[in-house]
């Protein structure tokens, strides 16, 4: 009787899941509108007083982001201002909603992973994790493994799609 080879297991092709280089740590928003008086305008005074009297130290190791989800002007100090009090705490600070502090944490990762194990391999993106990955985390992991990479591929190692191949050397 003729024994399976799993083929997959035994060739060079490294399997990449973006989800294990997702950032530990519980997301917060923090939205503005709760400051805002009669829902529109931010005015310096009560601000001030909410920024002094805030207990900050509930953002311990967080990553956080800051948005207003009201359409007013809120002005760029205001956001400067939380950031002065929450680098004491958070872990990651960012403007914008959950996700761009999302694609933020993965920028972080992608910047910092070590490409070594990635050079002259064929390497295969998974594309199905638990936690949802954003699209942007694929594009920079492309472009980070695009110049050392044999090949990229995106899936499963038993069924990908191919993105790039090295040319051969002439």
């Amino acid at each position: 009787m003729d024994e399976i080879v799993n083929r997959v297991a035994q060739s060079a092709l490294i399997s990449f899941d973006l989800e294990d280089i997702r950032a530990e740590g519980e997301r917060v928003l923090i939205d503005i509108k709760e400051q805002l008086f009669q829902g529109l305008i931010l005015r310096e005074k009560d601000f001030r007083a909410f920024i002094k009297e805030h207990d900050w130290s509930q953002y311990q190791d967080k990553h956080v982001a800051v948005t207003c989800s009201e359409d007013v002007v809120i002005p760029t100090w205001a956001y400067m201002l939380l950031t002065t009090r929450l680098e004491k705490y958070a872990t990651t600070i960012v403007f914008g909603d959950l996700t761009r502090l999302e694609e933020k944490l993965f920028e972080k990762a992608i910047a910092a992973l070590d490409t070594e194990q990635f050079v002259d391999k064929p390497v295969v993106v998974k594309g199905c994790s638990k936690e949802e990955v954003p699209v942007t985390a694929y594009v920079d992991i492309t472009e980070k493994l695009r110049p050392i990479a044999k090949t990229i591929m995106f899936g499963e190692p038993c069924s990908t799609v191919p993105i790039y191949k090295k040319p051969r050397k002439k």
